[in-house]
């Protein structure tokens, strides 16, 4: 017999998922250039081509022993210690190898960040705010703990603080934060992220433990005009930061990031140790060799990120013409603008008729808005507007 747990589960697939195989089925009936599949977030520029020169020099003329072998459970030492200096150059910290973590993408710092900080059955919560991305809730539950979703703030996407401070307790391990955040795009600002230090050293105070904030951040290169993003450990020593070179190298298909912390959070002395021991659990020791000893002579560079933005300007201004109440993203390739109902399950269901592959909200703790991955063509997000336009008609807009 296989698994309860797991086979109770196998017929609720992401709704992201889902939908990005109906825009695909779709294309295939009457083509891809018509069917505007705002669906799924997978990055839409090609990688720097130093990415390719690396990959090629390392294979041509590195040891295929070494270039393919185990690498330590931690990561490569001179791969950790080239992301520690570049990290230093641009945020003015001070970081070494012993400070960085090499992990499987965002996805993996996060989970591992979560079982290092908190107990499985013992009532831990982890808490994270709305809208937010989902797997957030697979990464609790497979750690045995609770994740205590805040309410949105719909009219900026910031944080509720009068909301936080109630569900903050003696079983806060730690504050989950993703900003530029999927799926709205909000960017926190440095006020929003003073006020979640001062209030979370307040509460290790009172409930006599630390508190950590595991900071999401695998947008952080994709931010827009007029938008900074403050780098949370000069606020806050409790700082987990979880890094994915998915989005800003546009490579999300090699699953490589990493954990960042300071020598100034608690127990820094064994974290290393701790995650590496979470890792276990995961079964895997280790990140690929390869693609670690790429991201040691590349880690820096980016993408050419300026379509986000040429997208971005022509999605949002079209969108809040069109009558769409939608809160600026200041980051990401994504926007979160409110349903022009109630129901945006509904809304989206009628999207399609205008060839709009749209998200609903709901599976984003957010229910009235829905998302658009706008990394797309710049040309499809252009010839968009009219089809968000014709769908706003439809609502008398």
């Amino acid at each position: 017999m296989l698994s309860k747990n797991y086979s109770k589960n196998v017929n609720a697939r992401s709704a992201i998922r889902e939908l990005f195989e109906y825009s695909k089925a779709r294309a295939a009936e009457i083509g891809a250039e018509n069917v505007f599949d705002f669906s799924i977030g997978n990055p839409s520029v090609p990688s720097p081509e130093c990415i390719f020169e690396a990959a090629e020099d390392i294979l041509e003329n590195e040891d295929p022993v070494k270039t393919h072998g185990y690498p330590s459970a931690e990561g490569i030492p001179a791969v950790r210690k080239a992301i520690a200096e570049e990290l230093n150059g641009r945020f003015g910290t001070d970081y070494t190898e012993k400070n960085i973590f090499m992990t499987i993408g965002a996805a993996a710092a996060v989970t591992l960040c979560i079982r290092a900080v908190s107990d499985p059955g013992v009532g831990d919560e982890i808490i994270t705010f709305a809208p937010y991305f989902p797997e957030y809730g697979v990464y609790a539950r497979s750690a045995g703990v609770k994740l205590n979703v805040i309410k949105p703030e719909i009219e900026s996407f910031q944080i509720d603080f009068d909301e936080l401070e109630k569900a903050l307790s003696e079983h806060t391990r730690a504050v989950l934060i993703n900003s530029p955040n999927n799926p709205s795009g909000a960017v926190y600002s440095e006020e929003t992220i003073k006020k979640l230090a001062a209030l979370l050293l307040e509460k290790q105070k009172e409930f006599g433990h630390s508190i950590y904030i595991i900071s999401d951040e695998p947008y952080r290169e994709i931010v827009f005009k007029g938008f900074s993003v403050p780098y949370v450990p000069h606020y806050y020593d409790n700082t987990l930061v979880c890094y994915s070179y998915s989005k800003a190298m546009s490579i999300p298909g090699e699953r490589i990031g990493y954990v960042a912390f300071t020598d100034r959070c608690e127990d820094a002395d064994i974290i290393l140790r701790v995650l590496g021991a979470a890792a276990r659990d995961l079964a895997y020791v280790g990140v690929p060799s390869l693609y670690q000893e790429v991201i040691g002579r590349t880690t820096g560079a980016t993408a050419d990120l300026s379509v986000y933005q040429t997208n971005k300007d022509i999605l949002y201004k079209g969108l809040i013409d069109a009558g769409y109440f939608c809160v600026e993203p200041g980051g990401t390739f994504y926007a979160f603008p409110r349903s022009l109902e109630p129901d945006a399950v509904a809304f989206c269901e009628k999207a399609k008729k205008f060839e709009l592959v749209l998200v609903p909200g709901d599976g984003f703790g957010c229910p009235g808005h829905f998302r658009i991955a706008f990394c797309q063509p710049t040309g499809k997000v252009e010839r968009s507007i009219e089809k968000f336009r014709l769908l706003a008609e439809a609502y008398g807009k």
